[in-house]
């Protein structure tokens, strides 16, 4: 674990009651993490099932001594609601009560327990969605997401480690946890990819890929990282549409994805970027396109903004 993140000092955790964040939360406290803060949010997807989760991690954070917050939120209304995949609903219910924990307890860092098996399943998903080398970079160790007022630091120590090895950490601690039934169903993508896709190509090519895309994964992180650094932060709410016109078009399509990513706009992808970009141009006839969630991008006096 990086100095960044000392034992000392108070963090939230997101544990849901699964195998891998019982884990993650199991080997912080072994490390001597004792004014970690375990955020719970209950989906309300199961029924009595979410309630059992809930009374788990609860449990389990009276056992090791530490700080609970526990939220409920009603994801399949929010996702119609919002217009959104279900898992798209969860993920933002998720960051925001983590925001609203981080507020409370006057701490920025959280540890989540992403692994190595989620940046593969991660990075194709975003390949198969026609996302550039930005896009794919979805999940990295250590990032910072600005949500509301809220700038929260989140940490993914198991970033590097299989889930093979998680399950034998399990065994070999003997960790209990919650196994939700919906990790096999094949309806989301992400199961489909897990179960159907990659043990297919792996058939096929004749060997294990997950490695390799890995690899892929963690390369295109450092160029990023290096490419994000020769751009300024735009936190600003107007985007210059002269200054925007000075830079290469690659740049161009960079400072408008963090931009947009400043601006919590969510669902960014390469059509979203160029209805952006095309606002910029010299010989654009439109001053308005659309934007997810019914919002919009607007040039008006050679600038950029959204209502």
């Amino acid at each position: 674990m990086r100095n960044d993140f000392p034992p000392d000092a108070r963090s939230l955790i997101g544990v849901s009651g699964g195998r891998d964040s019982v884990a993650l939360l199991h080997w912080l406290i072994s490390l001597g993490y004792k004014k970690l803060i375990v955020c719970h949010l209950n989906h309300q997807l199961r029924g009595r099932s979410s309630d059992a989760d809930a009374r788990f991690v609860q449990e389990l954070a009276a056992k090791y001594q530490v700080d609970f917050e526990l939220a409920a939120a009603n994801i399949r209304a929010l996702a119609k609601k919002k217009k959104m995949s279900i898992e798209i609903a969860a993920r933002e219910a998720r960051y925001s009560f983590f925001a609203k924990a981080a507020k409370r307890h006057g701490c920025h860092t959280i540890f989540l327990a992403h692994h190595a098996d989620d940046l593969v399943e991660t990075f194709l998903i975003n390949l198969f969605r026609g996302a550039g080398s930005a896009g794919l970079v979805a999940i990295r160790e250590s990032s910072t997401r600005r949500i509301d007022d809220v700038e929260l630091t989140i940490v993914r120590p198991f970033l590097p480690v299989w889930r093979k090895e998680i399950d034998c950490y399990v065994r070999e601690h003997r960790l209990r946890f919650r196994e939700d039934a919906s990790n096999k169903s094949l309806d989301p993508l992400r199961n489909r990819l897990r179960h159907r896709v990659i043990p297919f190509l792996e058939k096929v090519l004749g060997r294990n890929i997950r490695p390799t895309i890995w690899r892929a994964a963690a390369i295109a992180v450092e160029e990023e990282n290096w490419i994000d650094g020769q751009l300024p932060e735009y936190s600003d709410a107007e985007l210059s549409v002269p200054q925007l016109r000075a830079l290469p078009i690659a740049l161009q399509r960079r400072a408008i994805l963090k931009w947009l990513r400043a601006q919590n706009i969510s669902e960014v992808g390469f059509d979203v970027v160029e209805r952006v970009r095309s606002l910029a141009e010299r010989e654009a006839s439109i001053a308005k396109v659309n934007l997810p969630r019914d919002r919009h991008a607007r040039r008006r006096a050679r600038r950029i903004f959204i209502e």
